[in-house]
């Protein structure tokens, strides 16, 4: 796998070339994770688009700051916000699919935990992803505001995926109980298929922690990226901006 922080790494030497091989690695073991999980829910349409959009494309979209670090900031902030738009289009999709099932079978709405932290998510999402837009994609807010709000997206970008595979989570075992209570127990295909649709959520959601909190793996700081650095280090520390 030919990433571009591989080619930086080398170049300045500034890392060990194992280092990139680890990336590499991480980064192909987490797109095997996503898709092995989307082709597992594709039994019905709610949760494979729940995986789909809100696990597996927003961990991706999250990703690409990591992938492209030397290729144009606009041109991945473009691509961040186009893949969250997808996923949260996907999601909506998964959300009226499920409202309709429920009618059709005359079940109640949005009184399990699974319903609340799942409409949470999609809520929440909706709201970050709005805010990046205005924020990043197309500024109109100060560098000041910028500057204080970018930990908080990027915080808030972490929340959205661990809030979405725990609902995914609570939504099989939910479906699970319905479907199967009695003979879970006894290990039916059903139910030890989900269990590793469940193992294998979360060493995605893992995987990407890991990938997004590891400093060498963070994109070299660009002009207006020092800038909102400078502008958030004087926000809380007090520092001059024309400081060290």
């Amino acid at each position: 796998i030919n990433f571009s922080v591989c080619h930086s790494q080398i170049m300045d030497d500034s890392a060990p070339l194992s280092s990139c091989s680890v990336f590499a690695w991480l980064v192909g073991a987490s797109q095997v994770l996503g898709v092995t999980s989307v082709v597992l829910t594709g039994f019905n349409l709610h949760p494979l688009c729940m995986v789909l959009g809100l696990v597996f494309l927003q961990g991706d979209a999250i990703l690409v700051y990591r992938v492209f670090r030397n290729e144009p900031k606009r041109n991945v902030k473009v691509l961040h916000g186009i893949i969250h738009l997808l996923a949260l289009i996907i999601g909506i999709i998964g959300i009226v699919a499920v409202f309709d099932f429920h009618r059709e079978a005359k079940i109640p709405d949005m009184y399990s935990l699974h319903s609340w932290c799942g409409m949470a998510t999609l809520i929440l999402f909706c709201i970050q992803w709005v805010m990046g837009l205005l924020f990043f994609l197309f500024p109109v807010a100060s560098s000041w505001l910028r500057a204080s709000y970018l930990p908080v997206h990027v915080f808030c970008g972490l929340v959205l995926l661990v809030m979405a595979i725990g609902s995914s989570l609570l939504g099989m075992t939910e479906k699970l109980l319905f479907s199967i209570m009695q003979p879970y127990s006894l290990f039916t295909p059903e139910g030890v298929l989900a269990n590793v649709l469940g193992i294998l959520l979360v060493c995605f959601g893992i995987v990407l922690g890991y990938l997004i909190t590891r400093e060498e793996y963070r994109r070299p700081p660009n002009p207006e990226e020092e800038s909102l650095s400078v502008h958030f280090k004087t926000l809380t520390e007090g520092a001059s901006p024309t400081g060290p």
